[in-house]
């Protein structure tokens, strides 16, 4: 029984799991699609890991703007949330992802990835944090 944890962007999903125990938050990978409205394969590979990992929660990363408000990022990520939540029947919690990228790049860069690199983890990273945060909140 694990939660995965997704950073939604217009053409990535960054992924991250608990461990069985809900205690250990874990990078798991990066979904890249060619085009913003192309879902299918992204939500297919979602649920293939949802299989794999057992995962019985979903966290998405809602993009709030700096002052709280929400723009057209919110909209299309809460209409993510409803379809992954028809496609799994799980439930979605939503957590307030302002600064993860930010924050996930000055980790990146802490720990020496060169920033050419940085791009292929970036996502995942924040999906950490966004779980972490959920995890944190939760307890």
């Amino acid at each position: 029984m694990s939660i995965m944890g997704l950073d939604y962007g217009s053409t990535t999903v960054g992924v991250a799991v608990t461990d069985a125990l809900g205690m250990t938050v874990l990078p798991l990978e990066t979904i890249v699609r060619k085009e913003e409205n192309k879902l299918r394969r992204t939500c297919a590979r979602i649920e293939e890991l949802i299989r794999e990992r057992g995962v019985t929660e979903l966290v998405l990363g809602c993009p709030y703007h700096m002052d709280g408000t929400e723009g057209e990022r919110v909209i299309k990520t809460r209409e993510f949330a409803a379809m992954l939540g028809r496609r799994t029947g799980l439930p979605i919690h939503m957590v307030d992802e302002r600064l993860t990228t930010v924050e996930a790049d000055e980790i990146l860069a802490e720990n020496g990835i060169e920033k050419s690199r940085r791009k292929e983890y970036i996502d995942q990273v924040a999906a950490v944090l966004i779980l972490e945060d959920y995890l944190g909140h939760r307890n």
